[in-house]
C-alpha cells in the first residue's frame, strides 16, 4: 500500500504543472547562488585547511584576525543602524505627519543618498578632513589652517558618519511608507480626547511604525557590517579593521583559507541580525491600519518649529546629497584636496602626460587604463542587466505562474540568499569556486565571465522582485489561453509577458544596471590588471594618494548612475504615497 502511494505521488509530481520550468530554474540558482557558498563552506572543511578554523577564532593571531574587527564591525553596524533609525525617522516623520513646507522636495532629497556610492562620500570625507598623519595630501580644512584631530580624519567616527549619511534614505524609505498607513481618523480622535502630541506618537504613531522601525534598522545594520568602501578607505590608513577589510586582505595575501572562514563568520554575523529583525517584525504584526474606511490626510501642525525643523531637515538633506557631489566635483578640478576652491584645472579629466604634475598620469579621458575600465564598467553593467532580468523573469514566471509546491518554496528560498550575504563574501565564495578549472571549464578568474556571473547571481533577489512585479501586470488568462493553443513556454514568454510588460522590464534592467556600476564591495575582489572596474580603480587610486583622479573617476561613476536611474524612476513612474497630499 505504501509503494503504491509513494508511486502515485511519484506520479502526480512528474505530472505536477510546470515542473520542468521549475528543474530548469532551480539548476541555474543553484550553480550561480548554492554552489559558490557551498564550494566557500567545503573549502574550509579539507584537511589541509581546518586549522583556518581554529586560527580565525582561537589562535594566537584570533585577536587581530577576528575578534577586534567583529568588535568594530558590531559598533559600525549598531550605531549605523541607530543613525539611520532616528534621522529616517525623523525625516520621514516631517515629511508624512506634520505640515512642513516643500515636504516633496524633503523626500525626494532624502531618497538620494543611496543612489550615492558609500566609496563617493568616503572620498568627499576625506577631501575636507584628511589630515597628515598617513602622510600624502591634507584635506581643505587642514589647508585653511586648522588642525584636525585623528579622530575626526579616520577611523571609527567618519567612517559612521559616512556609513550613515549612505544608508539612512532606506530607513527613510521604509518608514515612511508605514507611517503613510497610519488612519488620520485615530489621530483626530485621540486629539478630540485631549491626548498630547507626545502621547498620540508614543500612543498611536510609534506602535504602527515599529515593524518598519526594526526593519529600518535591520536592513541598515546589514548594510554597515557589509561595507568595504568606507572602513578601506577611512579606517585601514590607521590600522581600524572591520571583518570586511580583513576578508579582503586575507584573500590579497594568499591566505584565502583563513578569507573563507571570515567570510562565513561574516556571512552568519550578516544573516543572524537580518533573521532576528525578521522575527521581531512577525511577532508585531496585529496592528490593523487599512481598513475599508476612506482616510483622510491630517498633518501635525508644528506651529513656531515650522521653519526650525524645515531648516534641520534641508541641512540634512543638502549635507548628504549636494556637499558631497560638489566637493567631488571641486576637488577634481583642483590641484589638491587642501586648495579646493582656487586654481581650477582640467588637468584630471583632459590633460595629456606630464612629468611634473601627478607623476606623469594623463587626464581620465586620456587614460587607457581609465577607459578600458569605462567600457568594461559599462559593458558588464548592460551585460547583468540583460542576464538578471532574464533570469529574474524566468524564477518569477515559476513562482508566480506555478504556485505551491517543495521545489517553489526551494527556488523562493535559494533566490533570495544573496539578500543575507555580504558583497565581499559573496565575491570570496566565486574565487573558491571558478578560480580553479572545474572538470573541462578552464578557470574563470580575471575573466569578464566571472565578472557577469558573479554580478547576476548576487542581484537574482531585485531581479526576481522586479520579474515578480511585471508578471503581476499580466493576467494569467493570456498566458493560459496562449497554452491552450499550443504555444510553448518560450513563445508565450516573448510574444505575451515581456511586450506588455516591457517598461517595468527595463526599469528593473536599468536599476540593476546602477547597482553593478556602482558597486565596490562584490568586485574588488575579482578585479585584475586586465579586467579593470571604475569603482575599483577609484579605490586603487585614492589608497595610492591620487585623490583627484579617484574622484575624477567616481564623479563619472555617478553620472552614470543617477541618469540611469532617473531614467528608471521615469519609465516605472512610480508614486510614493507619503508625498500625496
Amino acid at each position: 500500500m505504501s509503494t503504491i502511494s509513494l508511486s502515485e505521488r511519484g506520479r502526480a509530481f512528474a505530472a505536477s504543472p510546470g515542473l520542468v520550468l521549475k528543474l530548469v530554474v532551480l539548476a541555474i540558482i543553484g550553480v550561480l547562488i548554492a554552489g559558490p557558498l557551498l564550494k566557500i563552506l567545503a573549502e574550509t572543511l579539507r584537511p589541509e585547511t581546518m586549522q583556518a578554523w581554529s586560527d580565525v577564532l582561537v589562535g594566537r593571531l584570533s585577536r587581530n584576525l577576528f575578534w577586534l574587527p567583529l568588535t568594530n564591525t558590531l559598533a559600525l553596524g549598531f550605531g549605523v543602524a541607530t543613525g539611520c533609525v532616528l534621522i529616517g525617522g525623523f525625516l520621514a516623520w516631517l515629511v508624512v505627519m506634520t505640515d512642513i513646507p516643500f515636504r516633496r522636495t524633503i523626500g525626494v532629497m532624502a531618497t538620494l543618498p543611496f543612489m550615492i556610492p558609500s566609496f563617493a562620500t568616503a572620498l568627499a570625507w576625506g577631501s575636507l578632513f584628511r589630515n597628515s598623519r598617513v602622510g600624502g595630501q591634507v584635506g581643505f580644512v587642514e589647508g585653511l589652517g586648522f588642525a584636525v584631530p585623528d579622530w575626526l580624519a579616520w577611523g571609527m567616527v567618519p567612517t559612521l558618519i559616512v556609513l550613515i549619511a549612505h544608508y539612512y534614505s532606506l530607513a527613510f524609505t521604509v518608514i515612511a511608507a508605514a507611517l503613510a498607513t497610519v488612519n488620520s481618523d485615530l489621530v483626530e480622535a485621540a486629539q478630540l480626547a485631549g491626548a498630547r502630541r507626545r502621547r498620540i506618537l508614543s500612543g498611536i504613531v510609534l506602535p504602527v511604525a515599529l515593524p518598519a522601525i526594526v526593519a529600518g534598522a535591520s536592513l541598515t545594520f546589514a548594510g554597515a557590517v557589509s561595507n568595504f568602501a568606507a572602513p578601506a578607505l577611512l579606517g585601514l590608513p590607521v590600522r581600524m579593521q572591520t571583518l570586511a577589510t580583513r576578508l579582503f586582505g586575507m584573500i590579497e595575501i594568499g591566505q584565502t583559507a583563513r578569507g573563507y572562514v571570515i567570510a562565513i563568520l561574516l556571512i552568519l554575523v550578516s544573516a543572524f541580525f537580518l533573521w532576528l529583525g525578521n522575527r521581531v517584525i512577525s511577532g508585531r504584526r496585529s496592528y490593523a491600519t487599512v481598513t475599508g474606511k476612506g482616510g483622510r490626510s491630517k498633518r501635525f501642525a508644528l506651529g513656531p518649529a515650522r521653519l526650525p525643523l524645515f531648516s534641520a531637515a534641508l541641512l540634512i538633506c543638502v549635507l548628504t546629497t549636494i556637499v558631497p557631489v560638489a566637493i567631488l566635483v571641486a576637488s577634481s578640478l583642483a590641484p589638491s584636496s587642501s586648495a579646493l576652491l582656487s586654481n581650477w584645472t582640467l588637468h584630471y579629466w583632459t590633460g595629456l602626460s606630464s612629468a611634473s604634475v601627478a607623476q606623469g598620469q594623463p587626464g581620465i579621458w586620456h587614460n587607457p587604463a581609465i577607459l578600458t575600465a569605462t567600457g568594461i564598467t559599462v559593458g558588464l553593467g548592460a551585460s547583468v542587466a540583460l542576464t538578471g532580468t532574464m533570469i529574474g523573469l524566468l524564477v518569477a514566471f515559476a513562482l508566480a505562474r506555478y504556485r505551491g509546491g517543495f521545489l517553489s518554496g526551494l527556488i523562493n528560498q535559494i533566490s533570495f540568499l544573496p539578500l543575507l550575504v555580504p558583497g565581499i563574501a559573496f565575491g570570496a565564495a566565486y574565487i573558491a569556486l571558478f578560480g580553479a578549472p572545474i572538470g573541462p571549464f578552464p578557470a574563470l578568474y580575471g575573466s569578464f565571465a566571472l565578472l557577469v556571473l558573479a554580478a547576476t547571481a548576487y542581484l537574482v533577489p531585485f531581479s526576481a522582485q522586479t520579474g515578480r512585479a511585471v508578471i503581476q501586470q499580466v493576467s494569467g488568462d493570456l498566458d493560459e489561453s496562449a497554452r491552450l493553443t499550443g504555444a510553448g513556454f518560450l513563445r508565450r514568454l516573448g510574444a505575451i509577458t515581456v511586450p506588455l510588460a516591457i517598461r517595468g522590464l527595463s526599469a528593473g534592467a536599468l536599476i540593476i544596471f546602477v547597482k553593478i556600476v556602482r558597486d565596490l564591495s562584490l568586485v574588488v575582489l575579482l578585479f585584475t590588471p586586465t579586467m579593470p572596474l571604475l569603482s575599483v580603480l577609484a579605490y586603487r587610486y585614492a589608497s595610492e594618494g591620487f585623490t583627484q583622479f579617484a574622484n575624477a573617476i567616481t564623479v563619472v561613476v555617478l553620472v552614470i548612475s543617477i541618469g540611469a536611474t532617473l531614467l528608471a524612476n521615469r519609465l516605472q513612474a512610480k508614486t510614493q504615497p507619503w508625498l500625496k497630499d
